[in-house]
Formats: C-alpha cells, structure tokens, sequence
C-alpha cells in the first residue's frame, strides 16, 4: 500500500532524526568553545554557556547538521517555518539523503489544535495534501503528501499549557533550497 510505505518512511526518518537530535544533546560541549553571551573579567571559566550546535559525529556525512536551541545553518525555512511566538528546541537536516530529511522540535504555549492549524495551513499552501488520521494513540498526529514522495509528520504533546510539536520531512532536493 502506497500511503502505509510513505507513512514508514517518514516514521523511519523521524526516528533517525530524533536519535540525532538526542545524540546531539548528550554530547558534551568541547573545551575551549567560546561563548555566545557577555563575558566579565569577574566570570569564571566554569561559567561560560556550552555551544549550542553539538560537535560533528563520527558518522555524520558532510551535509548534515543538528542543532540544540536553534535552527541550523541551511534550514529550510520556507517548507517548515517556525510558528510565531513557538521556541525552537532543536533542529537538523540532511540534504545528503535522497529524499532529504528535515527535522524540527519546538514548543509553544498555544493548544495542540492551533499548532495543527498553522502547520496544515502553511503545508496545504505549498501543495501538500493531509493523509486521513488525526492522532496515533492520544496524541495528535497528521501526516501530509506531496506528489509521490514528499512527506512531512507533525506530533503535538500539550503539558503544564506548553505544546511540544516535532515535525518530520523527506522531501526532494528542489524542496529544501
């Protein structure tokens, strides 16, 4: 069945992103990484911000990227634009892969449903068409299609009045310049 391959596909790249994505956030800062903020002659070297873009992996292909606390350099931000007012968490892309993967996490204290909204606007504006299903368990969930290869997922998780939302894209390399 065509819609249940594509839907594998974009499971698979959201997980590959995911383990990125955590692999970047676990790895520690290198030594020596200057500051983004203000220093002091009074600050101690112990109280410098870690970078926010995690070190190149071992098996990281040039092309590819993560980034913790902000969009990383090349993203594309016409596909996946970040809601107003929404903190980006993390994001990646991989432009080496065919299809490329694109990978966003941001938090928002709006209601998952005006998440969904905004998303299945901007998407639905540049071709994509919702796959049937609104949730995957209690969590609200909607997959897109473009063409025949193009895909994107989004997920909202609603806590303490903070949506969480995680977006998912394998789309061709046209897609993401």
């Amino acid at each position: 069945m065509k819609v249940f391959g594509q839907r594998k596909r974009a499971a698979a790249a959201i997980l590959a992103a995911g383990t990125l994505m955590a692999l970047a956030a676990c790895t520690p800062a290198t030594q020596g990484t200057p500051s983004a903020g203000p220093t002091s002659a009074s600050a101690e070297p112990s109280a410098a911000q870690p970078s926010s873009t995690a070190p190149a992996s071992p098996f990281a292909e040039p092309g590819t990227s993560a980034t913790v606390g902000a969009m990383v350099p090349g993203f594309p931000k016409k596909l996946l634009p970040v809601m107003p007012e929404a903190k980006i968490v993390s994001s990646s892309f991989d432009k080496t892969t065919v299809p490329a993967t694109v990978a966003l996490v941001g938090s928002i204290s709006a209601p998952p449903a005006e998440v969904m909204a905004f998303y299945t606007k901007e998407l639905q504006a540049q071709g994509f068409k919702a796959v049937p299903g609104e949730t995957v368990g209690a969590v609200p969930s909607k997959d897109f299609l473009r063409g025949d290869n193009d895909t994107v997922n989004i997920a909202v998780v609603a806590s303490a009045g903070v949506s969480t939302f995680t977006i998912g894209a394998n789309v061709a390399a046209e897609s993401v310049k």
